[in-house]
C-alpha cells in the first residue's frame, strides 16, 4: 500500500523511549523452545552431517531484469560533444543565478526550480549565496504574499541556516502569523490562493517538534487542496496536477531523482514565459540523460560481478534484486561522481538482501544462532562448520567488505573495519527476530523497535556511507558513529516505519514475527485501522524531529553525511510508495525503474 500521509495532525500520544542506543544484552530474553514451521523440505549438506531439514519458502519471484538486459544498455547521451553542450547551457544557468537585477522572490523560485529540475549540485555555490544574502538582509519580501513567504521559508530551513532571527525561523515559526485570524486559524481567504497554499503546505513538512502553528498549517492546506481537486469546476489543469502531486507526497519525502523526471515534465508545460526557461530545461534534460548513461554504465559493472557471485543460481532460495539494489544506491547520492560508492552501496544492499534471507526464511535456528556467533571472529575459515550455502554467501560477502575497508583505509589512513564490522550488530539483531519467529514471541512495541531500529539496516548502510561521503574525520565524528548517532537512529526509525506500513501483510502471510503495526495492536488491544493511523502519527512525528536533528548534526558531521541520512529517508518512502518495491516490486516499480535507470527523456 501507499504511504498514506494525508490528515494525520493531532495532539500526538506518549511515545515510549526507544531512541537511545541498545545493547543486545537488553533485548535479549529466555525463549521457550517452539517447533520449526515445516513449509518445504530440500537437503541441506554441512561438514557435520547429512539430513533432511525443514526450511521456509520465501516464494519470491524472479528478476524482472536479468544480465543479457543490463548488458544491452546503451546511451547516445556521452561523449566530448555532449559535455560540450552540456557545459555551455550550464554557464547560461549560471549567468542567470547571478545576475543582480532579479528580484529576491524571483532568485528563490529559480532556486527552487533548479533544485526540483535535479541539477542544483552544480550550482551549490550560487545558491549558497543567493540564500545567504536573502537570509542576512532578512528580507521581507511581500509580507501579504503566502507563496513567497512560504517559499522563504521552506528554502531558509531546507539549507539549515540557523535561527538567529527568531521572528523568521524561530520554534513557533512566527512568520505565519500573519496569516491567521484572531482565534488562532489560517484566514479562510486563502483558499483562494491555492499557489501559496501548495507552498504552505510544503513548509509545513519541514516541521520540528512543538510547532503547533505548522501542524495548523498542514491540517489546513491538506484540507482546501483536497477540496481543490475534488472541484470539477477546476479549470488550471498544470495547478491541480501540482496538487495532486504535493498530496501524494510532499517534496520534501521525495527521493530527488524521481522527482526530477517528474518535474522536468511538469516544468516544460507551466513554466513562466521567461527567456531563460528553454535554457534551464535543456539543461535538465541533458544532464538527467548524461547521468542516466553513468547509472547504465554502472549495472553492466555490477552485473558482472553478480553474475561472478553465482548467487542468483547456487542460493535460490533468496531475492535476485540487483536492479532494486541499485536504485537504492542511487537514492543515497544520485550525483555522478558517486560512481564507486554507489557500487559498494548495491553490493551491500545485496549482501543484506540475501542475509536477511537466511536469517528471516531460509536458516535453521541452530545454524543462525552458530552463523551470528561464528560471524563476530570475521573469519571465512571459521564457517566451515556450517552448511555450503552459509559459506558460498559469506566467502563473498568478507571478501567484498574487507576489499572496501581496505581502499578506504588507503585513501584516509585509519582502519576503518572495526567501524564496519557493525554487521555483527545487524547479526545479533536478525537472530533476536529469528528467536521471536521460532518460540512464536509476541514482542511489546517497545521490545519491537528496541531490535527493529537495528535490524531494519540502517546504522549498516549509514555507517558504510559515512566513510564513503566525509571527506575528513574528526576524533568526535568517529566515536560517534561508532555509537550510532541521533540521526542514524532516528532515519533508522523512519525506514522501519515506512518498511512496515507496505509490508507487514505481506510478511505476516507467510508466517513472520508481528511488526510494528501488529505489536501496537498487541500492547493496546486495537483495531489495525486504528494501529495504522497511529503508525502514519508515529512516522510524520519521527520526520519532525530528524528535521531537527539535521541542524544539530552540523556540529559533528559535513553536509554531504548530512544529506545522505536524508536521502536515505527518501528512497525509503520512494521504494515502498506503492507496496514492497524492493521485495515485491509490482507494475508501478518497474515502471519507475525503467525511467530512472533505462529510457532517457526525450530532447
Amino acid at each position: 500500500m501507499a504511504v498514506n500521509i494525508v490528515n494525520f495532525r493531532l495532539h500526538f500520544p506518549s511515545i515510549p523511549c526507544m531512541l537511545k542506543p541498545t545493547s543486545f544484552a537488553s533485548v535479549n530474553r529466555s525463549f521457550t523452545a517452539g517447533k520449526v514451521v515445516k513449509i518445504s523440505s530440500i537437503r541441506c549438506t554441512s561438514t557435520r552431517d547429512k539430513i533432511s531439514i525443514g526450511r521456509r519458502s520465501g516464494s519470491y519471484s524472479p528478476p524482472t531484469w536479468d544480465y543479457d538486459f543490463f548488458q544491452s544498455l546503451a546511451s547516445s547521451f556521452k561523449g566530448e560533444i555532449c559535455s560540450r553542450q552540456a557545459c555551455e547551457l550550464k554557464e547560461n544557468v549560471r549567468f542567470l543565478l547571478n545576475k543582480e537585477d532579479l528580484d529576491s522572490l524571483h532568485k528563490l523560485e529559480l532556486v527552487d526550480a533548479i533544485q526540483r529540475l535535479g541539477v542544483s549540485y552544480h550550482f551549490e555555490d550560487e545558491i549558497k549565496r543567493i540564500l545567504e544574502a536573502i537570509y542576512n538582509n532578512d528580507e521581507k519580501l511581500n509580507s501579504q504574499d503566502l507563496h513567497a513567504t512560504s517559499l522563504k521559508f521552506r528554502l531558509l530551513r531546507q539549507h539549515n541556516f540557523r535561527p538567529c532571527s527568531r521572528v523568521f525561523l524561530g520554534e513557533k515559526a512566527n512568520i505565519f502569523k500573519q496569516f491567521m485570524d484572531e482565534s488562532g486559524k489560517f484566514k479562510a481567504s486563502l483558499r483562494k490562493d491555492m499557489k501559496g497554499l501548495v507552498q504552505l503546505y510544503e513548509a509545513s513538512y519541514l516541521s520540528i517538534k512543538n510547532e503547533e502553528i505548522m501542524d495548523e498549517a498542514q491540517d489546513f492546506t491538506t484540507k482546501h487542496m483536497t477540496d481543490y481537486i475534488n472541484d470539477i469546476s477546476c479549470k488550471d489543469e498544470n495547478l491541480v496536477k501540482l496538487v495532486c502531486h504535493a498530496l501524494e507526497l510532499p517534496q520534501r519525502w521525495r527521493e530527488p531523482r524521481q522527482e526530477a523526471r517528474w518535474f522536468i515534465e511538469f516544468y516544460e508545460t507551466s513554466a513562466p514565459a521567461e527567456d531563460y526557461v528553454s535554457s534551464l530545461l535543456s539543461f535538465a534534460k541533458l544532464d538527467y540523460n548524461m547521468v542516466q548513461a553513468i547509472y547504465q554504465d554502472d549495472l553492466k559493472h555490477l552485473s558482472k560481478w553478480w553474475k561472478d557471485t553465482e548467487w542468483g543460481e547456487k542460493l535460490g532460495f533468496a531475492r535476485d534484486r540487483l536492479m532494486e539494489c541499485f536504485h537504492w544506491s542511487v537514492g543515497y547520492n544520485p550525483n555522478p561522481e558517486f560512481s564507486y560508492g554507489r557500487k559498494v552501496l548495491t553490493a551491500v544492499t545485496t549482501f543484506i538482501t540475501t542475509i536477511d534471507d537466511i536469517y528471516d526464511v531460509y536458516g535453521t535456528l541452530e545454524e543462525l544462532e552458530l552463523l551470528t556467533k561464528l560471524s563476530k571472529r570475521w573469519d571465512v575459515a571459521e564457517l566451515d562448520q556450517l552448511p555450503d550455502y552459509v559459506k558460498v554467501c559469506f566467502k563473498v560477502f568478507y571478501d567484498n567488505i574487507n576489499q572496501v575497508a581496505e581502499v578506504a583505509e588507503r585513501e584516509h589512513g585509519i582502519s576503518v573495519l572495526p567501524y564496519i564490522q557493525k554487521w555483527t550488530d545487524l547479526f545479533d539483531a536478525y537472530l533476536v527476530e529469528a528467536k521471536w519467529y521460532h518460540s512464536g514471541y509476541k514482542p511489546s512495541l517497545s521490545e519491537y523497535l528496541d531490535n527493529a531500529w537495528i535490524s531494519i539496516t540502517g546504522p549498516v548502510v549509514l555507517t558504510h556511507l559515512y566513510f564513503l561521503t566525509e571527506p575528513s574525520f574528526t576524533d568526535e565524528a568517529l566515536q560517534s558513529i561508532m555509537n550510532c548517532p541521533k540521526i542514524v537512529r532516528l532515519v533508522s526509525m523512519i525506514i522501519r516505519i515506512t518498511d512496515d506500513i507496505a509490508t507487514s501483510d505481506g510478511e505476516l502471510k507467510k508466517g513472520d514475527t508481528p511488526k510494528l503495526i501488529q505489536c501496537y495492536m498487541n500492547d493496546n488491544g486495537v483495531s489495525e485501522d486504528a494501529a495504522r493511523e497511529y503508525v502514519k502519527r508515529f512516522l510524520i512525528e519521527i520526520w519532525k524531529e530528524f528535521n531537527e536533528e539535521m541542524q544539530a548534526a552540523e556540529s559533528i558531521f559535513s553536509k554531504p553525511f548530512i544529506d545522505v541520512c536524508l536521502n536515505l529517508a527518501r528512497i525509503t518512502t520512494a521504494i515502498y510508495m506503492y507496496g514492497d518495491g524492493h521485495g515485491a516490486p509490482n507494475a508501478k516499480d518497474i515502471d519507475r525503474s525503467t525511467y530512472l535507470i533505462v529510457d532517457p527523456i526525450p530532447i
